[in-house]
């Protein structure tokens, strides 16, 4: 097989090239008229990019079929599908390039859409979030309903579309930068629990599988396996990309939210100083 036939579609969908093509596009634009004082460095844009390049590259190319017919591979996509993707997309913090978009809007349509609004702070809700965060993992995992989603290619396209949303929810919940002290947004230290907590849970779950002395998704059997790799082997590889990425992104996050706090902290701190030096 040649290159271009690794890069094509292999299960073709026109409406997530469309939505891949409309990020890109609204983001590139919005780039474009900002005021060039305004624009993210190009770390910030590189960051944007790579991850809409690489999450669109799970769902659209080769590696899709791959992941159809290997458990491994299949917990490699969602691995960039609900993390690796997300995160770099909410660390890039593409809001102020979109508002060039959210200016468009008449004020008609922002009433329209008000009740997304009230949905998307219901989705934002610490405990909620975490719950969505983990359990759809753990529910697109549930052996029957793995069984039934690998094998309908509409149970197929919710389930990584799920991943997908709900991995940008969860990641710019935790990577919000507006700083709590001024905003309504989660504090440092509930952002670093809720971390904790889905790294845990998710290592529950991934040493299950690694642990399982049975086949405990056997529609890899039924369908036939892409490469002539050991089932238990596939299993194993699957069950360690389940939990052990995952946790090391949430110790990541727990870092970055650590160098954050102190940052800030640093920053009111001296604010304050200067202030009574001044009364003073």
């Amino acid at each position: 097989m040649s290159l271009l036939d690794y890069l094509l579609p292999y299960d073709f969908s026109p409406l997530t090239i469309l939505s891949y093509m409309l990020v890109m596009g609204f983001y590139g634009v919005g780039l474009i008229r900002m005021p060039e004082q305004d624009r993210p460095g190009s770390l910030r844009i590189f960051a944007f990019t790579l991850g809409v390049l690489i999450c669109y590259a799970v769902m659209q190319t080769r590696f899709d079929y791959y992941a159809q017919y290997m458990f491994f591979v299949h917990r490699g996509q969602h691995l960039i599908l609900h993390h690796i993707g997300p995160i770099l997309i909410a660390l890039s913090n593409p809001l102020p390039v979109m508002r060039f978009w959210f200016a468009k809007i008449s004020p008609g349509w922002r009433h329209t859409l008000r009740p997304l609004g009230w949905v998307y702070n219901v989705l934002q809700q610490p405990f909620i979030a975490l719950f969505l965060f983990v359990g759809l993992i753990y529910f697109w995992l549930w052996p029957s309903i793995h069984f039934d989603a690998m094998l309908s290619r509409d149970l197929y396209w919710v389930m990584n579309w799920s991943m997908l949303l709900d991995g940008l929810l969860f990641w710019w919940l935790i990577f919000d930068p507006r700083p709590p002290a001024i905003t309504s947004s989660l504090g440092y230290g509930r952002r670093m629990l809720v971390l904790a907590a889905a790294g845990v849970l998710q290592m529950f779950l991934g040493a299950w599988i690694v642990f399982s002395r049975d086949m405990v998704y056997d529609v890899y059997e039924v369908c036939g396996r892409a490469w002539p790799l050991d089932p238990e082997v596939d299993q194993l590889l699957g069950g360690m990309l389940t939990y052990i990425p995952p946790a090391m992104m949430s110790i990541l996050g727990i870092l970055l939210m650590l160098r954050r706090a102190m940052h800030q902290d640093g920053k009111y701190t001296n604010q304050s100083k200067q202030l009574e030096e001044t009364a003073s």
